[in-house]
């Protein structure tokens, strides 16, 4: 048998597997289905992570 075929194997059933529903990944809230993120949560993710590197970037001698 290649592992090309689709064919489950012995033992197993073929199961369609929504990722973002695994229980066994962690931190991961389960969404009621068709939820979508807000997009001021990526907005102020980008603002904090900018923030976060440029604080850091400070605390190192610039060298001029």
């Amino acid at each position: 048998m290649s592992a090309a075929t689709s064919s489950p194997r012995t033992g197993q059933f073929a199961v369609p597997v929504d990722a973002a529903r695994r229980p066994d990944v962690l931190l991961r809230r389960r969404m009621p289905e068709g939820h979508q993120v807000s997009a001021w949560w990526m907005i102020g993710a980008f603002v904090g992570v900018t923030v976060a590197v440029v604080g850091l970037l400070n605390l190192f001698p610039s060298g001029y």
